[in-house]
């Protein structure tokens, strides 16, 4: 039982390893396995020695069947897992996220004025990037009010934009 649970260990240590280092041991297998895109990453080989091990030992102490029959069926479980995980990992991997807002996107949005602009300087408005609010300083050819709703004509810099009043 001792050699299964050190498999099953060994598993854990290596999932650790791989998730620490984070794509530094995968150049160990690179050689490997050219076609099989993943099948022998180092996730995968971690869940297949683990439930190995751990699957042979429970199998070896709750049953009769012996070493070999543990094994067997430690192996089973491995394969299983191994496939789990290459298949969880890889959609994982395909899985699309939204582009990250810029700062162009703000043209023509609308927001609020929280201080007020004067004619010949900065004020600040409060505007949504990307679902968040996030305050920009704000310059305007017209003096506005704190308060005014005003619309993005154009992002001066990563801080500031350029507004104008809206007009109902």
């Amino acid at each position: 039982m001792g050699w299964f649970l050190g498999l099953g260990v060994a598993g854990l240590v290596l999932l650790v390893l791989a998730l620490l280092f984070d794509g530094l041991l995968e150049g160990v297998f690179d050689g490997f396995g050219g076609g099989l895109d993943g099948l022998l990453s180092l996730p995968v080989i971690a869940g297949f020695m683990s439930m190995l091990g751990f699957a042979g030992a429970i199998t070896l102490g709750a049953t009769g069947l012996g070493a070999a029959g543990a094994a067997g069926v430690g192996v089973l479980a491995g394969i299983g897992a191994a496939w789990l995980t290459w298949r969880l990992s890889g959609a994982l991997m395909r899985g699309r996220t939204d582009e990250a807002p810029r700062g162009d996107d703000l043209v023509g949005t609308s927001g609020s004025v929280v201080t007020a602009i004067p004619a010949s300087g900065y004020g600040e408005v409060l505007l949504h990037l990307g679902g968040q609010p996030v305050k920009y300083a704000a310059k305007s050819a017209t003096p506005v009010a704190r308060g005014t709703e005003v619309w993005v004509d154009s992002v001066l810099s990563s801080t500031s934009v350029s507004v104008r009043p809206v007009t109902r």
